[in-house]
């Protein structure tokens, strides 16, 4: 009759994430896929210079990929992705959304206005100072 398969199961029998504060998503893969595209998104607005940009483009772009080759396997997107529950993930890239939105606001990558105050870049014995 019918054949349940693992992911679908595990859809069909997860009541709680065990977490408190993080309910069960209904849906969580088309989400988590739009919140990365909405990550990317915005992070096309951030001069393709930014190492922000740069890293940040990377890593969505990987965590997207992950998703969209796992076919809906709940189970291997959360293998791969090793971030915890698929929730967690969802939560992981909804405050990702967030760090790419500020980063626009502050314009991290433009220059300093002020030129830092000696030693304020000495950490660990490192005295170099950054180009501003």
């Amino acid at each position: 009759m019918f054949r349940l398969t693992r992911p679908l199961l595990q859809q069909v029998v997860k009541k709680t994430t065990g977490i408190t504060g993080l309910a069960v998503h209904a849906n969580p893969l088309p989400e988590l896929v739009r919140t990365y595209e909405s990550t990317l998104t915005t992070l096309s607005t951030i001069p393709k210079t930014s190492v922000y940009r740069q890293s940040a483009e990377a890593l969505t772009k990987h965590k997207l990929d992950i998703v969209e080759s796992a076919n809906g396997d709940i189970t291997s997107v959360e293998r791969q992705l090793d971030e915890g529950q698929i929730e967690e993930s969802l939560d992981i890239a909804k405050d990702e959304l967030k760090v790419a939105e500020n980063m626009l606001e502050w314009k991290a990558w433009e220059p300093l206005e002020e030129r830092p105050p000696p030693g304020q870049w000495e950490y660990f014995g490192n005295t170099s100072s950054p180009a501003s």
